[in-house]
């Protein structure tokens, strides 16, 4: 199916690495030209490049959306570039239960999660509106509905997420531009295999220094040995039978960013494969 993005411009928030780097991908597989975001330059050239392969026009915007006046900047940088389509995907997460968790912490979650998406799409609203097409589609969590007892800040600050987008939907009413939230469920990454299996960073370094494969190499063992089968059973039952892939988050992404999900609005698209309510 022609998804019909040739010729659209999206800015894909934290697209250097993991799942944004997927989703920045399939826009330009779709047709897309891309503008890339990332706090490391050589990372997010390196993606830019590959994107670039793909036949679509792209370039980099960098910088750390909680500094003051950063996430404004790189959205007028997005309206310069002609982006249209919006991916708010950056947004860190760490691991505190109820005992752990202090004030900094809640406040670094929602500086993290809530307040870019919040300025980058306040920003770019006004030329979206202008141009009478538009998509705003922010990156959820399954812990939205289903909240993590080991990350409590998150899991609060991606249900203001998954509001505001609503409530954005309705306040775009009439403007030919639609707001809507895909929600991951577990996900193949480096850092999900380090949560499960008690890794760390420095765990990680320390394999690479004495020739192991580190993250990268246990995500690839780990995504198609037996390894999975047990998170899956232990970790996250579903009805699927399987983590999911980035892919099938940018999958979803691309559709609610195209012309055939023009009466798709407010929602809260959960890819997780059925994990939301799986006793």
């Amino acid at each position: 199916m022609d998804l019909r993005l040739a010729g659209h411009g999206a800015l894909v928030t934290g697209s250097s690495s993991g799942i944004g780097t997927t989703i920045a991908e399939t826009l330009a597989d779709e047709g897309c030209d891309v503008l890339v975001h990332g706090r490391d330059a050589g990372a997010a050239a390196a993606v830019a490049e590959r994107v670039a392969a793909r036949g679509v026009r792209a370039e980099v915007v960098l910088g750390d959306l909680t500094e003051p006046g950063v996430a404004e900047q790189v959205a007028l940088t997005a309206r310069d570039f002609g982006a249209h389509i919006l991916v708010n995907n950056a947004g860190p997460f760490a691991e505190h239960d109820w005992d752990s968790a202090q004030p900094s912490d809640w406040r670094a979650a929602f500086e993290g999660n809530v307040l870019p998406t919040v300025r980058v799409s306040q920003t770019l609203l006004p030329s979206l509106r202008a141009y009478g097409w538009g998509r705003v589609i922010t990156i959820g969590s399954r812990a939205v509905r289903t909240p993590l007892p080991n990350m409590v800040a998150y899991s609060a600050a991606k249900a203001a997420v998954v509001n505001m987008t609503t409530s954005l939907a309705r306040h775009l009413a009439g403007t030919g531009v639609t707001a809507n939230c895909v929600s991951p469920g577990v996900i193949v990454s480096p850092s999900m295999f380090r949560i499960l299996q008690g890794q760390t960073d420095e765990k990680d370094q320390a394999d690479e220094a004495n020739g192991g494969a580190g993250a990268a190499g246990r995500e690839d063992a780990s995504a198609d040995g037996p390894d999975e089968a047990e998170i899956v059973a232990e970790y996250a039952p579903n009805p699927t039978g399987r983590l999911g892939r980035p892919e099938d988050i940018a999958s979803a992404v691309a559709y609610l960013a195209s012309p055939r999900a023009d009466y798709v609005n407010g929602i809260e698209l959960r890819v997780d494969g059925g994990i939301t309510g799986t006793p």
